[in-house]
Formats: C-alpha cells, structure tokens, sequence
C-alpha cells in the first residue's frame, strides 16, 4: 500500500486504525511506534483521537468557512450565467468572461469564482475551440523588457487557399511588450522584399528612425532564408537594430510570433480557407482590427495589445482590483445583513467610506 502520509482518508479507514494503535498499546506497543509501522504522522493520528473524544466526525471536510461572508451574491450568479449564455460571448473562456464584465460594469468576480460558477451550471464544457497547454514549453531566456519597441518579432506562416498544393502567406510583425500587431501583409510569394516591407513598415508606423539608435528594437526571428537574407541583416544593422535568430527546429524560442499566429488560426471566424489575397486581406484587416484594440490577452494582465502599447496597462489592472476589492466589501455587508439581520449589522458594522453612497 506504501506510506499512508500525503493520502486522504475516509472515516471509516481512521476509526479502524485507531482501534488498531488502541489494541497495540494494551499490548505494549506505544502510539508512536505503531505510527511509524503504519506509515503515518504521529500528530495526525493524536488530531484524530481528539476529534473521536469530542464527540466529532473523522469525515474529511473542506476548509474554511460553510459561508463566507464574502460569497458570491444570488443576482451575480444571475448576471454571471446570463452572460456566459448569451450569443456573442459563448466562445470565450471563464477567464475572458470575467475580463469582459469588469471592463463592461456588469460584474466584479474573479476568474474562479465565474469557474465555479459556470461548472455548477454544466457551462464549462468546451467553451472556445482552443484545446489546454500541455505546460512543458519553456520561454527561452531574453532581457527584461519594460515598454514597447524594445524587442519586435516576426515570422510568416502558410493560409490555406481553395486550391490544393496552392497558399497564401501571412507575414505578422509582432511587439513582444504590448503583443501589438505592428505589421502585417499578404502575399502569394515569399521573399526577402516582402520582408524588407513588413520591417520598413513598422519602423514608420512606430516613428523608430526619430530615436535613438541605443532605444531602438531588437528583432527576433527564426533562421528561414528570408530572416537570413542579405537584404534583411543590412536593413537591420543600417538601422541600429540587433538581430536576434532562434536555435534550428526551436519554435519556442520565438514563443510570441508561434503563439499569434495560433491565436490567429483558432479563432472561431477564422475561414480556414481563402479564394485569393484580396479576400485574405479583407478578413485580416477586420481580424487585426479585432485584436489589437479588442482582444483581451492573457499574457497582459487581459488588457488589449493597444492599451498596453499606449501604456495603460497598469492603470487598468488597478482599477480593476479597486472595484474588485469594493464589491468583495459590498458582498461581505450583504450577506452578514442575511446572517445578523439589519438592526445588528447596523450596531456593529461600519461602512467603509469609498462606498457610502
């Protein structure tokens, strides 16, 4: 069986060990010998014959509190179910549906209390077309970055057009900081010139030719002919920025470009496939639109890309634990009123000042 240390027990396997180090000790076999033969922590067994003096249950209970004061209030649950149902948002995970109601007033709870929620409504069943991480990926190692325009990254990546044998290219420039879609085009081809556009198109866009060369982005990319090309390491050294090449078949070393472009591909209006580069163009413009002003991203604390490139991340992200602390305060008022009654609540309960209204 092994050591019995690190495993749950139902009440009946404590009573029946209890008798056991009970009948052992009549014997002359003391408690903490029988403890050490049965593989078990000496002070548990003693929690337990407390318990079994007291007149207590050895069932296995969960901590805290049966009702916390600052549960989730009824008309929450409501608003947190309704909204999980509704048609627009019933792709998004528990997780945006939260970032979503506390950007949008209707509520502040947090990302486990919207799960918990949507599992007792058997609403947590494959919301979104994402499959889960395995968690084995591992981010290569990089300096710390503390705004945009430190580091971009690039990469292009097959579309699927009606045609077998025949595709289109997506090439995406990404900020690493802010997750901002710099850059992007379309092309039937890929070359070194289309490249050397993408780039030169986000130097004009980001005004980086007026600063500094020292305050001027890396650029990381992987080693395809069109990051090796000649054309491209002297666009980067004209402009005084490094460039930064990922290790052979090492995907994560360039994690934020591989991750867009899933983000890309799973989401649910993605077409799969497209007729021609007017129609791919067509569809990314609205899509990048979507995304960079829109589009809750994990790895920013749930701010959009353009928030954070315009550096109102941090802002955000306080607000948001500001009224999230305000009404874990209300809920505690509301249901200690239900526990106490109103009179008592008012006797003994003072509200804070920020939420007299």
């Amino acid at each position: 069986m092994g050591p019995i240390t690190g495993h749950w027990l139902k009440a009946q396997t404590k009573l029946e060990i209890l008798t056991v180090i009970e009948t052992s000790q009549q014997q002359g076999v003391s408690a903490r010998r029988s403890c050490a033969l049965l593989l078990i922590a000496h002070r548990r067994v003693v929690h337990w014959q407390q318990q079994a003096r007291q007149g207590q249950s050895l069932a296995h209970l969960l901590p805290g509190p049966k009702d916390p004061l600052h549960r989730v209030l009824p008309e929450e649950i409501d608003q947190i179910v309704t909204l999980a149902q509704s048609q627009e948002y019933v792709d998004l995970s528990h997780r945006l549906l939260a970032v979503t109601a506390w950007d949008q007033g209707l509520f502040q709870a947090s990302f486990s209390t919207v799960y918990r929620v949507l599992k007792a409504q058997n609403l947590m069943t494959a919301r979104g077309p994402s499959r889960p991480h395995n968690g084995n990926s591992k981010a290569p190692v990089r300096k710390a970055l503390t705004g945009p325009n430190q580091r971009w990254c690039w990469d292009i990546s097959y579309l699927m057009t009606g045609q077998k044998g025949e595709y289109l290219y997506l090439y995406l420039l990404l900020d690493e900081w802010s997750r901002k879609a710099i850059q992007w085009r379309i092309s039937w081809h890929q070359t070194t010139e289309e490249s050397r556009r993408l780039l030169e198109g986000g130097l004009v866009d980001q005004n980086i030719l007026d600063q500094p060369e020292d305050q001027r982005p890396e650029i990381m990319n992987d080693r395809g002919r069109q990051m090796k090309a000649k054309p491209i390491q002297r666009l980067c050294e004209d402009h005084g920025m490094p460039q930064l090449f990922a290790r052979p078949r090492t995907p994560n070393d360039n994690p934020f470009i591989e991750s867009a472009f899933s983000t890309v591909k799973r989401a649910p209006a993605y077409p799969g496939r497209f007729l021609d580069d007017a129609q791919a163009k067509e569809y990314f413009s609205r899509y990048f639109t979507w995304y960079d002003t829109e589009h809750y991203h994990s790895g920013i604390d749930y701010v959009t890309p353009q928030q954070a490139h315009d550096g109102q991340r941090l802002n955000i992200v306080e607000q948001r634990r500001i009224k999230k602390l305000a009404q874990r305060r209300r809920r505690r008022e509301e249901n200690q009123k239900q526990k106490t009654g109103p009179q008592e609540t008012n006797k003994h309960i003072t509200m804070p000042a920020d939420l007299v209204a």
